[in-house]
């Protein structure tokens, strides 16, 4: 009944969807969840995203459209039904978020716990609850007892959480992102890490900013992401697949055994990088747009990413900063041997497509956020798109703030001491000067 309920609010059309770059992916058309594959769009905009995230979440409509295009900062959370299920993410191996995380579990029972109808599910994952600091205390024993439990790259629970805590850094986002390889339920990522450009909450008040999302009064930024679609040749080599699952907690793939070819899909929030790996070569790939070449690659290698990624690896390597609400995707090279290739943006709609050259000398390597490294030979490819599952990120003020927020107190953008005016008898000889 999830699955058909989210299909049919889905299918309700591009006026629940605002901001500006949003806003344009929804002028060119609809797709429901359940819906057959249409012909991919020609659309130099991108899929339209989908305005549901997990069971209960969508976009409240705005009746002050103009063109279906909205102010970003109006875009606003709200539930079709109350919130029922939480999962909390804390980051593995730091003793400084234990008690952030008993409090917010604790607060999250106790809240719950004030009517039948409002019992909220917590779920955990395993690992996060061996934690020797975590056995140990028997106060959070009968609290822990209650929680629902999963394992990465076994368990599927993408059809059972309504909304999603993080507590770290921006590494937790990315993690909670991974989680997720269709609709994505809202984020709300409290800044417990070290740098924090994604996670704009502080965690003092917690317990009203919690609340608040409860009751569905919150701003959100839709966070485009990118759909990587890994295709290899077997080469005789099998792939560890556990329960059904595959590496990512992905559906395994059928083998084509004709072809002889494994395809792998991932969802991506910040980017993909393609690089030279442990070799002392040049990495050397071909970059296709909508089937066309349009660059070799000659360099450490290439980073695609979204405009959320666009403060990340990107930025580092001279691209240029992105507002999350644009859409696009950026191609940035990694050191390139060539004084000519600079980074480059292009329109969310295209589809890239990433293979060794035929004079590549080596093998490259590729990640995703960071994680699932593997390693790309002659014949494979990488095929990149903008996803219709955007990431749903809550707001403390409104897309445009926090974002110029992060920039300013993570990036130290534009940091520089104030030139000093002039004095009075400084004004008089500049003004006889020029006279």
């Amino acid at each position: 009944m999830r699955g058909a309920r989210a299909c049919a609010l889905s299918s309700r059309g591009a006026l629940l969807l605002g901001g500006a770059g949003a806003g344009i992916w929804a002028a060119m058309g609809q797709r429901a969840a359940g819906a057959p594959r249409a012909r991919r769009t020609r659309s130099l905009h991108g899929p339209c995203p989908v305005t549901t995230f997990g069971p209960k979440a969508c976009v409240l409509q705005n009746p002050q459209t103009i063109m279906h295009i909205q102010d970003p900062a109006s875009q606003r959370l709200t539930w079709n039904k109350s919130p029922k299920s939480v999962l909390v993410i804390k980051k593995i191996r730091d003793a400084s978020l234990l008690q952030p995380f008993k409090e917010l579990c604790m607060y999250l029972m106790e809240a719950s716990q004030g009517a039948a109808e409002n019992n909220m599910i917590v779920y955990v994952e395993k690992k996060v609850l061996e934690d020797p600091a975590i056995v140990s205390d028997e106060n959070f024993g009968p609290v822990k007892k209650k929680f629902c439990t999963f394992r990465e790259d076994y368990d599927d629970i993408s059809n059972q959480i309504d909304f999603i805590i993080c507590l770290g850094g921006d590494g937790t986002l990315l993690y909670a992102s991974s989680l997720f390889q269709g609709s994505v339920p809202p984020v709300m990522a409290f800044h417990l890490g070290s740098l924090g450009f994604l996670t704009p909450f502080n965690f003092e008040n917690f317990q009203s900013q919690v609340t608040q999302v409860i009751e569905g009064n919150a701003a959100i930024i839709l966070r485009s992401r990118l759909k990587v679609r890994v295709v290899k040749e077997l080469r005789g080599k099998k792939v560890a697949i556990h329960n059904g699952l595959s590496e990512n907690g992905v559906p395994a793939p059928g083998l084509d055994t004709e072809v002889g070819k494994q395809a792998m899909q991932y969802q991506v929030l910040n980017e993909v990088v393609i690089d030279r790996g442990p070799s002392s070569y040049l990495s050397n790939v071909d970059v296709f747009l909508d089937g066309h070449l349009i660059t070799t690659v000659q360099g450490d290698g290439v980073i695609v990413s979204t405009p959320t990624g666009s403060t990340a690896y990107a930025a580092a390597a001279g691209a240029s900063m992105i507002h999350p609400n644009v859409p696009a995707i950026m191609i940035t090279p990694i050191c390139p041997h060539s004084l000519s290739f600079r980074p480059i943006v292009v329109p969310a709609g295209v589809e890239l497509k990433i293979m060794l050259s035929p004079e590549a000398r080596n093998t490259a390597w590729v990640s995703f956020d960071g994680r699932k490294r593997q390693e790309i030979r002659h014949g494979d490819s990488i095929s990149i798109t903008t996803s219709c599952y955007p990431l749903p990120s809550i707001c403390v003020r409104d897309p445009v703030s926090d974002w110029f927020e992060s920039l300013a107190q993570c990036l130290h953008w534009n940091v520089r001491k104030k030139q000093a005016h002039f004095t009075e008898e400084e004004e008089e000889e500049g003004e006889e000067e020029e006279g």
